[in-house]
């Protein structure tokens, strides 16, 4: 795995962890801004996984390659635990701007 792929996924672990504190905090306009963040970052890893795969020659004498993608593969799986908390956190906080929008509504007709 190219270690700047690897560098991707380690800011992308980062700014989740810190989506995570801001829901946990209440800061909902952190989160999204964040959550931006994170766009930017997944669409940044993309590109750079478009470019040029290394052979299998480079593959094979890259002996780093197993444990990059045993770390990938942790980090992953750190970013998923976070989003399904951020997730459980904001669905009151969600639940509470349905209503204030479904109370709008009922004025407005």
């Amino acid at each position: 795995m190219d270690p700047q792929l690897l560098t991707y996924y380690e800011a992308i672990e980062r700014a989740s962890a810190d989506m995570l504190s801001a829901a946990r905090a209440g800061n909902w306009d952190e989160v999204v801004k964040l959550e931006g963040a994170c766009v930017l970052l997944i669409s940044q890893l993309k590109n750079a996984a478009q470019e040029p795969k290394p052979t299998a020659a480079d593959l094979a004498a890259d002996a780093a390659t197993a444990e990059a993608s045993k770390t990938k593969s942790r980090i992953m799986q750190r970013i998923l635990v976070n989003d399904a908390e951020i997730r459980q956190l904001a669905e009151p906080w969600l639940q509470t701007l349905d209503d204030a929008l479904e109370g709008r509504r009922r004025t407005l007709h």
